[in-house]
């Protein structure tokens, strides 16, 4: 059988649990077998009929409240568009056959919205679960008194199983605005010219598929010139993601108006200082001339670029360190270097989640990174990237956020 071949509306009669359905005005629109069973109604007696007139509250019992209750629940869902699970409520519901008698009644509904196409609510669906015999148990009062709580744990428990399903939900709509975010402050993968680059972007486990972490590609102005940088907030997601995009749209402004790397981490820094969340962010940046194969370099507080020379030596470009952006008050030039290469050489940046480990010397996590990276140095940028990943981080992920971007010089 298709999809298309199904018969909706022979499903709903079907269901097991009572279900009805109402219009905004909170007229019944129609009810399953098991809605009619239970309440002990007929079709014609329920649908087309507003909600008060098919259960009104007893007239006899000034306590009565379960039915204006349970209208409460259904115009907060008209009104908020969002599924409501009641409490537990007691009905009395009147004997359809003897008029004036009234039935004491237990049960458990959750009251949802269906949209129309413009995006009001179009339709409530009523759910209910009986629980009247759980309440009224045998064994006396004490036994009642058990019973009652048994059912009030049970409300408990479905109460927190929708909460759980709210919860999903908003965490599914939280990771679409992160991937969005993701997308729109972060370059993609680039060629340049005839050099080629690879980028890669890891998340923490357990974190939002966008984290603090960030690099960059910038076109310099003057000369076959390009900057690449790569930078790391504390924390995770949208909070820290807020953060990185503020710093590495800040970078990527500095480098391009700036003589050189420090400059742009001197500027960098003095905005880093008046930004909530950027406390110890650090990050690397780097200018490339082509022309000239010289990179110059500046670091505030970040682990070290690696520099792969075709001759297959390795360097570390750790000469021009500093503390993390805002860990002075008063500004202070920071230092910066310039290297050499011939065409062919690697340049690899990062950030400490590939290299880092708890309870272990980064020293052990540079040293794993030269090797995965002489070993493979004949490799093409994209595919270095993918087994150094492979190589050094654990395979069920790491506990840290990861940036790698790597370019053929």
């Amino acid at each position: 059988m298709t999809v298309t071949a199904i018969d909706y509306t022979g499903v709903f009669q079907a269901l097991p649990g009572m279900v009805a359905l109402l219009t905004p005005d909170l007229v019944y629109a129609d009810a399953n077998e098991e809605f009619l069973r239970m309440s002990r109604r007929t079709r014609e007696q329920v649908v087309g009929r507003h909600l008060f007139e098919v259960f009104p509250d007893n007239p006899n019992n000034p306590a009565a409240s379960g039915m204006r209750n349970l209208a409460a629940s259904l115009e907060r869902v008209r009104e908020t568009g969002t599924r409501d699970a009641m409490a537990l409520q007691r009905y009395d519901v009147e004997d359809p056959e003897r008029p004036g008698e009234w039935e004491e009644r237990y049960w458990s509904p959750v009251n949802a919205p269906v949209l129309g196409p413009d995006g009001k609510v179009a339709v409530l669906v009523h759910r209910v679960e009986e629980v009247t015999e759980l309440i009224k148990a045998r064994g006396g009062p004490t036994g009642g008194r058990t019973r009652v709580l048994e059912a009030e744990l049970y409300t408990r428990a479905r109460e927190l199983q929708e909460l759980n399903e709210r919860l999903r939900q908003a965490h599914a709509r939280e990771r679409e605005v992160a991937l969005a975010l993701q997308e729109a402050m972060l370059p993609a993968r680039r060629q340049m010219g005839h050099h080629r680059a690879a980028v890669r972007y890891r998340p923490a486990v357990g974190a939002l598929n966008v984290c603090g972490d960030w690099y960059d590609l910038v076109d310099l102005v003057g000369g076959h010139r390009i900057g690449v940088a790569v930078g790391d907030v504390v924390g995770h997601g949208l909070a820290a993601a807020g953060v990185m995009g503020q710093l590495r749209s800040a970078l990527s402004a500095a480098s391009r108006v700036a003589a050189g790397p420090a400059e742009a981490l001197n500027v960098l820094g003095r905005y880093a200082h008046v930004v909530d969340g950027a406390e110890s962010a650090t990050a690397v940046t780097t200018f490339i001339d082509f022309d000239a194969h010289t990179i110059t370099y500046s670091s505030a507080g970040h682990p070290p670029p690696v520099l792969l020379h075709a001759d297959g030596r390795l360097e570390f470009l750790d000469r021009a360190t500093d503390p993390p952006l805002d860990a002075r008050p008063d500004p202070v030039r920071r230092p910066e270097f310039r290297t050499t290469y011939t065409e062919g050489a690697t340049l690899v940046l990062y950030t400490d989640g590939l290299v880092e480990r708890r309870h272990e010397d980064i020293d052990t996590g540079l040293t794993r990174l030269a090797d995965s990276l002489t070993r493979h140095r004949t490799d093409d940028p994209e595919s270095l990237a993918d087994a150094v990943l492979l190589e050094l981080l654990p395979p069920g992920g790491a506990t840290d956020d990861t940036a790698l971007v790597i370019v053929r010089l």
